[in-house]
């Protein structure tokens, strides 16, 4: 199974320090780019990932990035 294609283009994403937030690995999620359930009829898990400090970063959109949670431009070649 693949994920769906959320966007073509990374999401930026404002974190604090410390939080914990889970990125949406399925696609479905109507939170992008975070997870909200809606991988529960699926294999997909969401990502744990927590901040290292507060800033904005960049998260796959298209979920065929190779880094994971983070966007690494595989968007370019979908």
């Amino acid at each position: 199974m693949k994920p769906e294609i959320a966007q073509k283009s990374p999401y930026a994403a404002d974190v604090k320090a410390g939080e914990t937030y889970y990125w949406c690995s399925c696609g479905l999620s109507k939170s992008q780019p975070f997870c909200d359930g809606s991988h529960k009829p699926t294999e997909f898990k969401p990502v744990q990932l927590t901040a290292e400090k507060t800033e904005t970063i960049y998260l796959c959109g298209c979920k065929h990035s190779g880094n994971g949670a983070f966007c690494d431009g595989a968007h370019k070649s979908l």
